[in-house]
């Protein structure tokens, strides 16, 4: 049976946000909730850490919310769920389902083998091609359709980032494997 990278594709993390409200008394906030981790002289927001769903929230005094650390789309609405009837509790006016939208999502992908970078760098297109390894040690390649970044690395393993669904993610990883299968690069 031929070998299909689409079966080791996994979502690694998606970060979402929202509008939750016109603004957040970060100060009053963080007073209520003992478990937020709050100094503005390091972070301009407060950082909320959920054990369930295993979730993190950034929240800003303008109001937009940041949701990062899900691996899947429910597990970023369980955590918006507990979010708001958190915030709830604690008096902050909240939309009973803020709508939030989805603005990166990570996924990992490995094409069973090791490759080799440099052919793979002086192979591929200049302009959708970096590769410095003196600085970084993965290959970064930009497909533009869909719009995404895949980080190479020698392992073999992928890292797509800049997509907004997990089509699209598990597009871009298809079409750089077949990319790198047109060349004979894997």
């Amino acid at each position: 049976m031929a070998y299909n990278i689409l079966d080791t594709v996994k979502v690694e993390n998606i970060v979402a946000s929202v509008k939750l409200c016109d603004a957040i008394d970060l100060a009053a906030v963080s007073a209520k909730i003992p478990e937020a981790d709050y100094n503005k002289r390091r972070f301009p927001g407060i950082v909320l850490r959920f054990d369930s769903p295993k979730v993190a929230a950034l929240l800003f005094s303008s109001g937009k919310v940041v949701l990062t650390g899900a691996k899947h789309s429910d597990i970023l609405k369980e955590g918006m769920q507990h979010l708001v009837r958190l915030m709830k509790e604690i008096g902050v006016e909240v939309p009973k389902n803020p709508g939030y939208s989805i603005q990166n999502i990570v996924t990992s992908a490995y094409v069973g083998k090791r490759i080799n970078l440099n052919k793979i760098a002086m192979t591929l297109s200049f302009d959708k091609v970096e590769y410095e390894p003196e600085q970084f040690p993965g290959l970064v390649y930009r497909i533009e359709n869909p719009k995404a970044v895949v980080l190479m690395f020698g392992s073999g393993k992928f890292i797509v980032t800049g997509s907004k669904n997990e089509e699209d993610a598990k597009s871009a990883v298809l079409k750089m494997y077949d990319i790198l299968s047109e060349h004979g690069l894997v």
